[in-house]
């Protein structure tokens, strides 16, 4: 099952690139006003890129993506995604995707910030962007 998902990395980063840098910039975009590095508020996180990627007219494109990467996989979509869930879905990490296929669940992560924890410390999570937009696919 590796293969399949190699092969949604490979359309997504060949066919999508312009959608993943337009993540990129929209987690910069939310990253901007930040007087330090990270931030503990993931509402913030979350409706800012919510927000921005609906600005920039991404969140519409995302099921497409999810589309061709099913496609990639030779499987079929039992439905057709929305850009809403259970298919899109935008967390304090980021947009991500999913759909149910033949042989599992799949899910695609475009990680654009990083959840910091300390639970040594007693403080809340903190969010922090990070170096780029990662792409992560899974099947499970």
């Amino acid at each position: 099952m590796s293969h399949l998902v190699r092969d949604v990395r490979r359309r997504i980063r060949t066919d999508h690139a312009s959608i993943v840098d337009g993540i990129d910039a929209c987690a910069d975009a939310v990253a901007a006003p930040w007087d330090t590095a990270r931030t503990t508020d993931s509402e913030t996180v979350a409706d800012g890129l919510r927000r921005t990627l609906s600005d920039a007219g991404i969140d519409e494109t995302l099921p497409s993506v999810l589309v061709d990467a099913v496609e990639a996989t030779g499987c079929e979509l039992r439905a057709t995604p929305v850009p809403a869930p259970p298919y899109v879905v935008v967390t304090s990490r980021g947009p991500m995707l999913r759909a149910t296929i033949d042989p599992g669940r799949l899910v695609i992560r475009f990680d654009a910030f990083e959840v910091v924890r300390d639970p040594a410390s007693g403080r809340p999570p903190s969010y922090r962007r990070l170096d780029g937009t990662r792409l992560e696919v899974a099947l499970e």
